[in-house]
């Protein structure tokens, strides 16, 4: 089974140089047990645009769509056996990143 395990920080920047090193340590792990799927960082909020097309004509708004002191700063898709399994990877990148983590799992079809 596939889990979004999603970064959460509450300040904007980057990584620190020694956080990044021990991502990469916790990304190399992954591949190499085989839970590796896709991971990657985003920019700030600030640079998001919100679509809205439900209605007649589609609206673009600048900015995040919500308003909050963390944001998604970037995420894990991981490939695990179990939840169990899946939370104790979650808890190690948690460690990894020095961020906070929220891990959903990805429904299938």
């Amino acid at each position: 089974m596939q889990y979004l395990v999603s970064v959460i920080h509450d300040q904007s920047g980057l990584a620190t140089p020694d956080e990044q090193a021990a991502i990469d340590v916790f990304n190399d792990r992954l591949q190499a047990e085989g839970h590796w799927v896709f991971a990657a960082g985003l920019a700030s909020p600030s640079a998001a645009t919100v679509i809205d097309n439900r209605g007649g004509e589609a609206l673009f708004t600048d900015g995040p769509f919500l308003e909050s002191k963390e944001y998604l700063i970037g995420f894990w898709i991981i490939e695990a056996p179990d939840l169990d399994v899946a939370l104790k990877l979650a808890a190690e990148g948690s460690k990894a990143c020095n961020r906070k983590v929220e891990v959903r799992p990805i429904l299938d079809e």
